[in-house]
């Protein structure tokens, strides 16, 4: 069984090393560019091929998109941190003007200067500084790129599922740091939605970024559930 692992926002593929390197076969793809957020998820699948699809927040609401969409290629789906998109249409226009603000500030200050703010959010507080990747995201990101994924791949232009969640036949696992109410919430009830095919883990004491904060137990936590499936 192949991993495929999907990054969040402002990360690269390389932010998996640290859980990459623990499971037996792995790949961790980039998140391409300049497609729409139905064909992006779609990409992803073309890359990935056949396997258990593991994404983190913006790459969590891809991977859903995609197994949800092309249900023969996501064996099992892992989603850390992520949401099945906003119902309410004043809500996601809302968050639409919301990112198209921060696209403007990186537009205005640059990079650098918005990766310091996107960090210093609240919901980054319990991610150690030296597992952030700070220096990987400023290397690797630049303006055009970040502000296409506030743009194409935000949650104010993903495509709410929540009436889609049902129907997903696969197992799926559903995680989220105890310290990021919002995520929490969201996971019970997604999980709701889902039904019995889906599992619930909280981990007590981290945050937004848990597989960042708890590599090996997040890790675990992979290998716990893919044995209770076998």
């Amino acid at each position: 069984m192949t991993w495929v692992l999907v990054h969040g926002f402002t990360q690269t593929e390389r932010s998996w090393n640290p859980i990459r390197g623990a499971l037996a076969d792995a790949v961790a793809l980039r998140v391409p560019d300049d497609l729409t957020f139905v064909d992006t998820a779609r990409a992803l699948g073309d890359k990935g091929g056949r396997g258990t699809y593991v994404g983190y927040s913006m790459g969590g609401r891809l991977c859903l998109q995609l197994a949800l969409d092309r249900p023969d290629l996501v064996e099992r789906l892992v989603l850390v941190s992520a949401s099945p998109g906003i119902a309410d249409d004043a809500e996601r226009a809302a968050r639409r003007s919301s990112d198209e603000t921060l696209a403007q500030d990186i537009e205005r200050d640059g990079v650098n200067a918005f990766l310091d703010r996107w960090l210093a959010q609240p919901m980054f507080a319990s991610l150690p500084a030296d597992a952030a990747g700070l220096e990987e995201r400023r290397a690797a990101n630049t303006a055009a790129r970040l502000t296409h994924q506030l743009r194409a791949l935000g949650h104010g232009v993903q495509p709410s599922n929540w009436t889609r969640l049902a129907d997903l036949a696969m197992p799926v696992m559903i995680a989220a740091g105890a310290l990021d109410e919002k995520y929490t919430d969201l996971a019970h009830r997604m999980h709701e939605c889902i039904g019995a095919s889906a599992v619930v883990y909280i981990v007590d004491g981290a945050g937004h970024a848990l597989h960042l904060e708890r590599p090996e137990e997040f890790v675990h936590l992979l290998d716990s559930w893919s044995r209770t499936l076998s």
